[in-house]
């Protein structure tokens, strides 16, 4: 992110916590999300990051939170509505951070399928379930499921979140509240998938963070973006294979080219890839939006 040094300066009084990609700040009342460029693969922030990769998935973002009319934490992503209790001027804040409500966070990841991928495959073809759900006999990777499934999975700290049961969710958080996070989660998934496809791209999966503000649930963090996602070009999908994708599939490819153990430090990514991968999600973004995305 442009300006790193200036902005930690900036924001050294305040609370911050880490992820992957976005950097959370504690600002009292309210939390303020910046969105970065980094990118992870295989459970590791890469060297390399992808430019104006934080602008899209914040943009892509707000719009979700403007067009699904889903009560959410947002308060603004103008810089000049936010009041900040230091000067942003300069810093490359534009476009990638929103201004949020703290809420209280579920803590479960609410992952909705659409189709047969990634560790839903792998289960299925060793029991013929995804999270304990039975599914029919003789589906094939990435096949469309009969309906969308709500599959949750923990939320972990360090590596991959663990699938487990929708009765295991309820034992953790309570029959009333697992009912209502899958109730909101799948409709969620089915009005953001049923807009998609009519802009020619499948939501194949994704994942939902929800918390209660005011004791109202609403929906938190990121949504439906190519990093929460799996989007697929409509026009090319066909079950039986990997699909081409809006994200970073160039990404993981690529690794897996370059013989890295994937438990030591990843190697930099080659300018080509990078430009291929930011492509990918400016791509997304403009196909979902129907607008060009201004920060080139």
């Amino acid at each position: 992110m442009a300006n790193r040094a200036v902005l930690e300066t900036n924001l050294g009084a305040y609370p911050v916590r880490r992820g992957k990609v976005r950097d959370i700040y504690d600002l009292g009342q309210a939390l303020l999300v910046v969105a970065s460029d980094r990118i992870s693969a295989f459970d590791w922030v890469l060297p390399s990051g992808i430019p104006d990769k934080g602008r899209v998935l914040t943009q892509l973002s707000l719009f979700w939170f403007h067009s699904l009319h889903v009560p959410n934490h947002l308060l603004t992503d103008d810089l000049a509505d936010m009041n900040l209790p230091f000067d942003v001027t300069g810093q490359g804040l534009e476009g990638r951070c929103m201004l949020v409500r703290k809420a209280r966070v579920a803590p479960i990841e609410c992952v909705v399928r659409g189709y047969l991928a990634g560790s839903g495959w792998k289960e299925y073809r060793k029991s013929g379930t995804v999270c304990g759900i039975p599914l029919p006999a003789g589906l094939v990777e990435n096949s469309k499921l009969p309906e969308p499934i709500f599959t949750p999975s923990t939320k972990e700290e360090q590596g991959h979140d663990i699938n487990i049961t929708f009765a295991e969710m309820a034992n953790r958080v309570g029959q009333s509240t697992a009912n209502e996070l899958k109730r909101r989660s799948l409709e969620v998934y089915q009005l953001g998938a049923d807009y998609a496809a009519q802009r020619g791209i499948i939501i194949a999966d994704t994942k939902f963070e929800w918390g209660w503000f005011d004791d109202e649930l609403i929906l938190i963090d990121e949504v439906l973006t190519p990093d929460s996602s799996r989007f697929w070009p409509a026009d090319a999908y066909q079950p039986g294979r990997s699909q081409p994708s809006f994200d970073k599939q160039f990404v993981r490819d690529w690794l897996e080219s370059t013989g890295w153990d994937k438990n030591s430090t990843p190697p930099p990514l080659p300018d080509d890839v990078v430009q291929q991968t930011r492509a990918k999600y400016i791509e997304a973004y403009e196909n979902l939006t129907g607008g060009a995305f201004h920060w080139r």
